[in-house]
């Protein structure tokens, strides 16, 4: 009996761990890093206590929650560094992170910000850093992009695009499209 309630008990817990990841992803998605704790506990229909035993600081509860986007990233600038063209590869993949982030307002303040305690994060935003650093290189190199870009060029063009604004996830993504191709043009040389 004892055997099956452990069981049991252990099932509870991760049903609860997975209700709060999804509960954060959807509150971080909508409106950001600064949404209380309390708010995701409630949305996942689990008490302060359960999430602070699963995720005890906010930090770490976005680290978990933004795993899967941070490999999203990776893969991205991966994918573009292997086109042989740097500067088809350097547009599609400034595209496709500005949609990225356009679709999840948390996951940008997450990515442009440091989680100092947050080894694995940190140690996977600095892999996709310098995988869009060696893109930006290559394209600056092949002279298309102005002598003058930099990764931080880069990195401001994610974070002012994280800043869009829209009544809906399509609305942003549109909007990200359009400044994307903006930011693109005054880049290039």
């Amino acid at each position: 009996m004892t055997e099956g309630l452990s069981h049991l008990l252990r099932s509870d817990a991760r049903d609860n761990r997975e209700r709060i990841l999804d509960a954060a992803r959807a509150v971080f998605a909508a409106d950001g890093l600064t949404v209380p704790m309390r708010e995701i506990a409630r949305r996942a229909d689990v008490g302060p206590a359960t999430l602070y035993r699963h995720f005890p600081t906010k930090e770490a509860l976005a680290t978990e929650a933004f795993a899967a986007k941070m490999r999203a990233c990776y893969e991205i600038a991966e994918e573009e560094l292997a086109d042989p063209d740097p500067w088809r590869g350097f547009t599609a993949m400034v595209e496709r992170l500005c949609e990225l982030h356009a679709r999840d307002r948390g996951f940008t303040a997450a990515f442009t910000a440091e989680f100092p305690h947050a080894l694995d994060f940190a140690a996977d935003r600095e892999r996709t850093v310098k995988s869009i650093a060696e893109l930006t290189r290559r394209a600056r190199e092949a002279g298309h992009l102005r002598p003058d870009v930099a990764l931080d060029d880069v990195i401001l063009v994610l974070m002012a695009n994280g800043g869009i604004q829209g009544a809906s996830s399509e609305a942003r993504v549109a909007a990200s499209r359009r400044f994307a191709a903006l930011a693109i043009r005054g880049l290039r040389a």
